[in-house]
């Protein structure tokens, strides 16, 4: 399985919800800390960065008439819930974990920092970083490509509700052409919306390749890092 050394997984908030319309699903929070924790029984190192859709989303936010700084702060903070919850659900399982905050807020977790995070990943711990970048007007994507960056991981894996990139939205267009492989500029011309400009922009520029595949799949985690043509390859 150990396609890849060090990784850094982006889930999904939104996807935390299984079955619920808000919050988090205990089944399938598990489902995600033992497919997580399959990884580390082979030496993979993981950083992780979880959205906050599920809980507050700030952009929803200021359309509702929040300051939109304000409205970005709660979601920092429900990406931090998130955290929580995953945290704890991986050292139920006796994994290792070490949670990291984007803004200072000891004891709930340590402040993150580079060093920090290389420092626990070579110790075999999993890392969860939360509260977005820390900053206001970034999503919790290009959180994940700036993280990703700054541990040298080899990929960014996407966890999403779809099984790859297609063409257009495969559940309002059933004639949707799924790609099992696409360049960073082809994202840009063919305006796909995997992710915001900024964050497409970071992992281009520093050569992070990204796979977006379906998360909520158990058993799919591991079947990308064996390699398999599961999701969509996203490279230079």
């Amino acid at each position: 399985m150990k396609k890849y050394k060090r990784i850094l997984l982006k889930l999904s908030g939104e996807s935390l919800m299984g079955d619920q319309n808000y919050g988090i699903d205990s089944t399938r929070l598990n489902d995600y800390a033992e497919q997580i924790a399959e990884l580390t029984k082979v030496g993979i190192e993981i950083g992780i960065v979880i959205g906050g859709g599920n809980i507050f989303r700030g952009l929803s936010g200021s359309a509702k008439g929040f300051d939109r700084v304000n409205g970005d702060q709660m979601g920092m903070l429900a990406t931090t819930i998130n955290s929580l919850a995953l945290n704890s659900a991986l050292k139920n399982l006796g994994i290792k974990s070490k949670m990291l905050t984007a803004i200072r807020m000891e004891p709930v977790g340590e402040y993150y920092s580079k060093g920090k995070a290389v420092e626990a990943l070579s110790n075999g711990e999993v890392v969860i970083i939360s509260g977005g970048t820390g900053n206001p007007y970034f999503t919790t994507d290009t959180a994940s490509a700036l993280r990703g960056i700054e541990i040298e991981a080899e990929i960014m894996l996407k966890g999403t509700r779809v099984d790859g990139i297609y063409s257009a939205d495969p559940e309002k267009f059933p004639d949707a052409i799924k790609y099992d492989k696409i360049s960073f500029d082809e994202i840009y011309k063919k305006n796909l919306k995997i992710m915001d400009l900024t964050a497409t922009t970071l992992c281009k520029e520093n050569n992070l390749p990204v796979m977006v595949f379906n998360m909520d799949k158990k058993g799919n985690l591991a079947k990308v890092l064996n390699g398999e043509s599961i999701g969509t390859i996203v490279y230079n």
